[in-house]
């Protein structure tokens, strides 16, 4: 891979890119989370903000962005029961398993999907994935279908990890539960047909979050080397919606402030923007980002993240990390579900060319 050692902007689509277990179960959560989310919005149209190109098809998601955020435990038992994007099932051209891998650290096993594995004339780089939800919702096994793609695509293989949701299980419990699959994966790379010294990491949204969190522990743990890290639009500050504010066409469609603030303060069990998390928890608390791997970010301009991705971008050029920090104007939140758009197709295929450069190194 040839490294970018400043922020890289390119065009896409013709516009300038500037760049609940259940929750029966007995939680006890900060009395903030309770709360309501949203207090004083008011009405407020945030389609002039969006591209011109996602307005016919944003309409449905507008309207479920005009309901409350998920600030309670009911309102995350039916976000849970009724997803809200169907996953395709998986295809059988490319080949996966489920298998089961011992906790790390005395933690429980952990479920993982293992996506074209297998010996081939030589070893293929590899990714772990980890998928989305806020830190509260979300499968590894609804992932499975675009994961093939991208394996099939790059030649590579993938793992995806079932880590224990919040706020059933709080931090560290989830960031265990991924290096236990990263270190199964490292551990197990010749028997999987995967390069070990070719690994990634991979998320979107909260699982974004989730892959700096662990790229940040496996430079410090010093156990298994990473090549790269790439984050779709992804959830690294707990102070975002809680005692940092954005403009409102920030965070209007899709993940709003309110259900921010509700899945950090589950994950981290304080409530978020306290002055004190726990080491590790927030990407963008941790103060030393030097020696962790090349990173590329992709994010909305309209997206509740897009401030905390490009200050946390510029954090890690300035620690000497190569990074490739994509905005694409007008996205929101989970833009990249809207394949049939030029400018999804071309950010796709922007993003597998910087995977594909990263791999092959």
């Amino acid at each position: 891979m040839t490294p970018v050692s400043r922020r890289q902007f390119m065009a896409i689509a013709g516009a300038g890119v500037t760049s609940l277990a259940t929750a029966g179960a007995a939680v006890a959560l900060p009395e903030a989370l309770t709360k309501s989310a949203e207090a004083g919005a008011g009405a407020f149209d945030p389609l002039p903000f969006v591209n011109p190109e996602f307005r016919p098809l944003v309409g449905p998601l507008l309207a479920l962005s005009a309901k409350p955020a998920i600030a309670s435990l009911e309102a995350l038992q039916a976000a849970r029961n009724s997803p809200l994007f169907p996953s395709p099932p998986p295809s059988a051209i490319t080949p996966w398993e489920s298998r089961t891998v011992p906790g790390h650290a005395g933690n429980p096993d952990v479920q993982i999907y293992v996506i074209n594995a297998g010996q081939k004339d030589k070893p293929r780089p590899a990714i772990l994935d980890i998928h989305g939800g806020g830190f509260i919702v979300g499968t590894a096994r609804s992932t499975i279908a675009s994961l093939q793609e991208i394996a099939h695509t790059l030649d590579c293989v993938i793992v995806t990890v079932e880590y224990r949701l919040a706020p059933e299980t709080r931090f560290p419990g989830s960031l265990e539960d991924n290096y236990a699959a990263l270190k199964w994966l490292y551990a197990h790379a010749e028997e999987l047909g995967a390069d070990r010294g070719r690994i990634a990491v991979s998320g979107g949204s909260a699982g974004g979050g989730h892959a700096a969190m662990l790229a940040i522990a496996a430079r410090d743990r010093g156990e298994v080397p990473l090549i790269f890290q790439a984050l779709t639009y992804p959830m690294l500050d707990d102070r975002t919606g809680s005692t940092v504010h954005k403009p409102r066409q920030q965070g209007a469609i899709m993940w709003k402030p309110g259900s921010n603030r509700f899945g950090w303060s589950a994950l981290l069990g304080v409530p978020a923007g306290s002055a004190h998390v726990p080491a590790g928890s927030v990407p963008a608390r941790v103060k030393d980002l030097k020696g962790l791997p090349s990173t590329f970010i992709g994010v909305g301009s309209i997206d509740l993240f897009v401030d905390e991705d490009m200050t946390y971008a510029q954090r890690l050029l300035d620690a000497g990390v190569f990074v490739d920090l994509v905005v694409v104007p007008g996205g929101f939140h989970g833009f990249t579900l809207f394949k049939q758009t030029q400018v999804v197709q071309r950010y796709n295929d922007y993003y597998l060319g910087v995977l594909r450069q990263a791999l092959s190194t």
